[in-house]
């Protein structure tokens, strides 16, 4: 295949290029020759051509189509005589792509293709070229013109002429010999064809043509065509915020077979990209579809350069030798910046603090950064969702964390909450971080007897007997070989009826010291023990166990540690007690219930008179004289017969209020209770404004003796101006204040109290 193209290349500089020019065959000017342009000729017939002076082209310059190389192709170089290599002449170039196919170096000459060219679509270039001084901007010699030709690769499948195509073959030819004039045939250019067959009798028996045939030719497709990409660069734009697993751009190789012959497998070559990207097909469109494997960092690299390989999943092993059946792409990704919110340094914080540590203690600290191009400062909070007691502070600019209230740790042994950092520049992008801060333990708790804190002991019990085993226990963390010891208070050591043995592994046992107890002269005992951790600073605690004594067999089982039993006779259980308690209870309620009765009727008894003639009904049939008359009966046999009949007030209604003055009976000294009553007594009889039924009156008599005789309000006058307080002065200083303010000569002035 390579020595077919450079023979190809060869023979085309020789004849296309110019160093070798063809003549041109003579013309027939005949009608045979016009006819058989399109016929195959047969084998006997040459032309002639004639050998001319050959001519040499200097202002021409070559470059390859479809160039795939990773700079850019070298095309030659201009120079001119008065260029000393000084750096004082400049070169230009102007016309066909100049600047964007072709450039030149101002200062060497040396031109360069920057793309890929198509031989296909533009065979050459008409290009200017001039060389200028470079101080005076003035040309040093006239502007030259010359050409770039672009030399043709065989990268095009063949084409073939239209049909029907015409084949003529010989009378008695071999059998196998035949000439056509068909080239190779290929189903991606045409699918069927149709074949005119000629027959001739050159023996003339038939009189020349003797009959034509046309047959039809489908074409099955085979995988004879590699696929191709149609440019040797694809460009991508790819931001840095793109989720892993997204696809981020398609490539296309194109295949000309069809069906499962133009399926196509891509492949990124191992290099730069392998680790980060992947490339999958597109069962629809047999494209290439790239994918993002890793997270991309702007910051970190800007872009990233790989290869892409093309070729046929089913492969035809009689076209092997044809060449590789593959093609390969170079593809550029282009990472652009986005806007990130800041980066922590480390995803997890774990930080350390002693329990009890004073407020505002630093503890520890934590970084982010922005790593952005042009970067931002970065702000720091405390998410108050999920601190929201607010044990915990954070500076706003530095990070550090400080305690904001006393820790404990028996309440709480861990913090976990969040740290959000924001930039400055936008605080809309923010990211947070987890913070875990465990509490170290203080000895600051002494240890304690774990339960019971209460135990027994029998009755008779002997000497240096253990009865009960302890242990400690401490609210505090304890370390790795903590060690507690156990003794009695020193008070309780002097003759003790226990004794505390420790053991040396976090236990003691309570031993006796007596020979038998009695429940009779002690019930209870207490026994102070003294417990010490072994930590710093030490702590210890005096806990009281308390030791019941019970009555037990011989064995040292317990039968009975109840109080009662050592008062009940033998045999008296508890139903039995509680039951005579009952009795008892409703002997007494009895009792009560009597005693209440009695006093009630007592009561009923004394309040009860047979004298008294009110409580007697008294009928008779006279008629009134209406509302109008007030004097038709008389209601004084309803009163007490001994009241007077001076007065004929109606008692049924009640009358409008008079002012009569209470008589004022005077009170002699040593004067009987009995006669005060019925003073009393007499004085309601005669009142015309006493209501005619049944009424309590109750009065206060101090009795005889008193100086200031009787204070009550019931011997008051009617009036307040018919009471006499000037006796006030004659009791003494005692009664001053009193006499001053009830006095008629001098009106009461407050200001003169003292």
């Amino acid at each position: 295949m390579l020595t077919r193209n450079c023979l190809s290349l060869l023979l085309w500089v020789l004849f296309d290029g110019g160093l070798l020019t063809p003549l041109q065959p003579q013309p027939q000017q005949t009608l045979a020759t016009e006819l058989r342009e399109n016929v195959i000729h047969l084998p006997g017939q040459r032309s002639h051509f004639h050998r001319v002076k050959r001519g040499w082209v200097w202002n021409q310059f070559f470059v390859l189509e479809e160039y795939m190389g990773s700079e850019p192709q070298y095309v030659g170089k201009l120079h001119s005589d008065l260029d000393k290599g000084e750096g004082t002449v400049k070169y230009t170039l102007s016309g066909d792509g100049a600047g964007t196919v072709f450039t030149i170096d101002e200062t060497t000459g040396d031109i360069h293709a920057i793309r890929s060219l198509d031989r296909e679509e533009k065979p050459f270039y008409t290009l200017r070229a001039q060389a200028v001084d470079i101080e005076t901007r003035k040309p040093l010699e006239p502007e030259s013109e010359f050409i770039i030709k672009v030399q043709d690769i065989n990268d095009n499948e063949p084409k073939f002429l239209d049909g029907p195509y015409i084949a003529s073959v010989p009378e008695m030819s071999p059998v196998g010999v035949i000439r056509t004039a068909l080239p190779n045939m290929d189903r991606e250019v045409k699918e069927q064809y149709q074949v005119l067959i000629q027959a001739k009798d050159m023996g003339g028996q038939l009189g020349g043509l003797a009959g034509t045939t046309i047959v039809n030719i489908t074409l099955t497709d085979v995988n004879d065509n590699p696929p191709r990409f149609p440019k040797s660069i694809f460009h991508l734009k790819v931001p840095e915020s793109s989720p892993v697993g997204s696809a981020i751009g398609r490539i296309r190789a194109v295949d000309p077979d069809f069906g499962q012959n133009a399926e196509i497998e891509y492949n990124i070559v191992p290099g730069d990209g392998g680790n980060l990207f992947d490339i999958v097909t597109d069962e629809d469109t047999q494209e290439g579809v790239i994918k993002l494997k890793k997270p991309l960092d702007f910051e970190t690299k800007k872009a990233y350069t790989f290869k892409v390989e093309a070729s046929n999943v089913h492969l035809d092993h009689r076209f092997h030798s044809a060449g590789p059946f593959k093609d390969t792409a170079t593809v550029k990704i282009s990472v652009l910046d986005v806007d990130e919110p800041p980066v922590f340094s480390k995803p997890l914080y774990t930080m350390e603090v002693y329990e009890d540590t004073p407020v505002g203690t630093i503890i520890g600290a934590v970084t982010a950064q922005d790593l952005d191009v042009g970067s931002s400062a970065v702000r720091y909070l405390i998410d108050w969702k999920s601190d929201g007691d607010s044990y915990f502070t954070i500076d706003a600019t530095e990070g550090t964390i400080a305690t904001n209230e006393l820790l404990d740790r028996e309440s709480t042994a861990q913090y976990n909450f969040s740290i959000i950092a924001s930039k400055v520049s936008n605080p809309l992008l923010t990211s947070r971080v987890n913070i875990l801060i465990n509490v170290l333990d203080v000895n600051e708790f002494p240890p304690e007897i774990s339960v019971p804190y209460e135990t027994a002991v029998c009755e008779n019990a002997k000497p240096g007997q253990i009865i009960q085993i302890v242990s400690a226990a401490d609210r505090d963390l304890s370390p790795a070989g903590q060690q507690f010891s156990f003794k009695l208070s020193p008070e309780a050591a002097i003759k003790p009826n226990f004794t505390v043995r420790d053991f040396r592994n976090n236990t003691a046992g309570i031993e006796t010291r007596r020979n038998g107890y009695s429940r009779r002269q002690q019930e209870l005992y207490f026994l102070p023990i003294v417990i010490e951790d072994s930590s710093y600073p030490v702590q210890s605690s005096t806990n009281t166990m308390t030791i019941r004594v019970c009555r037990c067999d011989s064995d040292g089982t317990i039968l009975s540690c109840n109080v009662e039993a050592i008062f009940l006779p033998v045999g008296l259980s508890t139903g039995a007690l509680i039951a005579i308690l009952l009795c008892i209870v409703i002997l007494l309620a009895i009792v009560v219930l009597y005693v209440a009765l009695r006093r009630q009727k007592k009561k009923d008894t004394l309040m009860t008179s047979k004298e008294d003639i009110r409580d007697n009904v008294i009928h008779y049939d006279d008629e009134g004289g209406g509302e109008e008359d007030t004097q038709a009966f008389d209601i004084g046999a309803l009163r007490n017969p001994k009241v007077i009949e001076d007065n004929k007030i109606r008692r049924d209604i009640k009358p409008d209020s008079l002012c009569l003055p209470r008589q004022r009976p005077p009170v002699e000294d040593n004067t009987d209770i009995r006669d005060f009553i019925n003073q009393r007594l007499q004085e309601n009889d005669v009142d015309p404004i006493a209501p005619p039924y049944d009424s309590l009156a109750t009065y206060a008599y101090e009795g005889s003796g008193s100086v200031a005789d009787s204070l009550s309000s019931i011997e008051s006058l009617t009036t307040e101006a018919d009471q006499d307080y000037n006796y006030l002065t004659d009791w003494g200083p005692r009664f001053k204040v009193l006499a001053d303010m009830f006095g008629e000569e001098e009106s009461y002035n407050p200001d003169k109290v003292t």
